[in-house]
């Protein structure tokens, strides 16, 4: 698109109508107003116009554009209808352009080849949205819910600056990487992004942290008020932490941590305690608990806060990032999500199963539920097992598997924390653990597909769900038999 725009003053991009999409059932499979409102959120792109006709030949007799321009995939292509749209535009005095071709967007593409390289995957999907409890229906009703709970975020705030610089050139001193940076990104993290993801699904949070009194908390606590997050904050002296990732277009090259100790004396950390207890009240509908491994939550210091919230939150949920954070502390917990590394990290081993792995964690801390995250394997929910009938592990534990629903990952950072928010929440809704583990996978797929750390609401989550059920309802056609369709409805 802007290719396009830079050949001219003004772009008009067209969209052919849904009905026109002649690709077979499930096609087109984002609706022609969704896509329209995409392309005009662009800042390139002036018009969009939603093309009821077959091809773009009345069009292009109304507009008469000095420039019409294809994708590659159209320069040596023989179909008679663009040859009459190339005549139609040159007989008006126009040129036809085409794009480089270095990436193809072509949806079709995309979908085939995703059917291709992840077709156990796209089973197992298909079988989920044909479970009753992941109903479209049913999964609004628990986000319609989210807005009645009020929610407490404990942990430290971080600042994730992203870099973005020119290519790479080596140094003409030394054989060492030479960067410019170009433009600076900075995002609100740590315990701070869990408490704006829970303020964008629409709940009422606190969020209780430690924060200087300079410059960059007070940006800090603007953005945070500004998206409905109420802090209660304990005054320090140690900066803020900030994470400074480099980046060369997507990729990210390294990472700078500008972190100073922060370390509590005594009479702090009952401050921090007290702090957590007056944001809680009497009863909160969730607690959350998040150690980035700063200093800010010692070991005792966990665990006398897990004392603290457990008789005061229906849902006590907790999660760890870093190596210097203890997941070992974080005890009678309703969930935890940890990685696989995070909880094998944990227990000290490395060699047994997944499920012997969460069953250990689930004894230590006394956890009823665990999320195990997988990176793009997506992941695995554990919760006891009520089945006398069943063998092995599954007479401890019932375990289901959600692949990961993002098709391109193009940022990880802050996927755990969307997942730990929106799973929380689900579960304080009453939601069971495989309804809050879809639910969190699904917020986390649309944080891995954006750059940088940012809110997921409600609406994203909704299209999201709505977009996994409509590509897998075509593919269960052909692969569930009619019966078993008429039985999960």
């Amino acid at each position: 698109m802007r290719f396009a725009k830079a050949q001219g003053d003004i772009l008009l991009v067209t969209i052919t109508a849904d009905d026109q999409v002649a690709k077979g059932d499930g096609r087109p499979l984002i609706p022609q107003e969704l896509r329209a409102e995409n392309l005009a959120e662009l800042d390139c792109v002036d018009w969009v116009l939603i093309d009821e006709h077959p091809s773009a030949e009345a069009l292009l007799e109304a507009v008469q554009p000095d420039i019409y321009i294809k994708g590659a995939e159209y320069e040596f292509n023989q179909d008679p209808r663009f040859e009459r749209e190339r005549q139609m535009v040159e007989r008006h005095g126009g040129r036809v352009i085409f794009s480089s071709g270095d990436v193809v967007f072509s949806s079709t593409a995309l979908i085939a080849a995703m059917e291709h390289s992840i077709d156990p995957y796209h089973k197992r999907l298909t079988e989920l949205t044909l479970d009753p409890r992941l109903g479209l229906s049913t999964l609004g009703g628990i986000l319609a819910q989210i807005r009645k709970q009020r929610v407490v975020v404990v942990g430290e705030t971080i600042r994730d600056t992203y870099i973005l610089c020119d290519q790479p050139d080596v140094a003409s001193e030394g054989p060492m990487l030479t960067l410019r940076p170009v433009e600076r990104k900075t995002y609100v993290g740590g315990a701070a992004i869990v408490a704006r993801h829970v303020a964008a699904m629409g709940a009422q949070v606190t969020l209780v942290t430690a924060m200087p009194q300079d410059a960059s908390a007070e940006s800090v606590r603007s953005c945070l008020r500004a998206e409905g997050v109420e802090i209660c904050e304990l005054p320090i002296e140690t900066p803020l932490a900030q994470k400074c990732r480099y980046l060369v277009g997507p990729q990210k090259l390294f990472k700078v941590d500008e972190v100073a100790p922060m370390g509590l004396d005594s009479a702090r950390r009952e401050q921090l305690i007290d702090l957590a207890r007056e944001s809680v009240g009497a009863e909160v509908d969730a607690a959350i608990i998040t150690d980035f491994g700063l200093g800010l939550l010692t070991t005792s210091l966990t665990h006398r806060l897990c004392e603290a919230l457990r008789p005061r939150a229906r849902v006590l949920a907790g999660d760890v990032s870093g190596r210097k954070a203890s997941l070992r502390t974080m005890r009678d917990m309703d969930l935890l999500c940890p990685s696989e590394r995070e909880l094998r990290e944990t227990i000290g081993e490395f060699d047994i199963g997944l499920p012997a792995a969460t069953w250990r964690l689930m004894n230590l801390n006394k956890a009823r539920n665990v999320i195990v995250t997988l990176a793009s394997e997506g992941l695995l929910a554990f919760e006891p097992s009520d089945d006398a009938e069943a063998t092995g592990w599954a007479r401890r534990l019932r375990s289901s598997h959600i692949p990961s629903l993002a098709p391109i990952a193009v940022d990880p950072l802050g996927c755990g924390d969307a997942l730990l928010a929106a799973s929380s929440l689900a579960l304080a809704c009453g939601a069971d653990l495989l309804q809050a583990s879809f639910l969190g996978a699904t917020a986390a797929s649309q944080e891995a597909q954006q750059l940088g750390n940012v809110p997921i609401g409600t609406a994203s989550i909704r299209q999201a769900i709505a977009r996994v059920h409509s590509a897998h309802l075509a593919y269960s056609t052909t692969e569930i038999s009619p019966r078993s369709l008429e039985r999960a409805s």
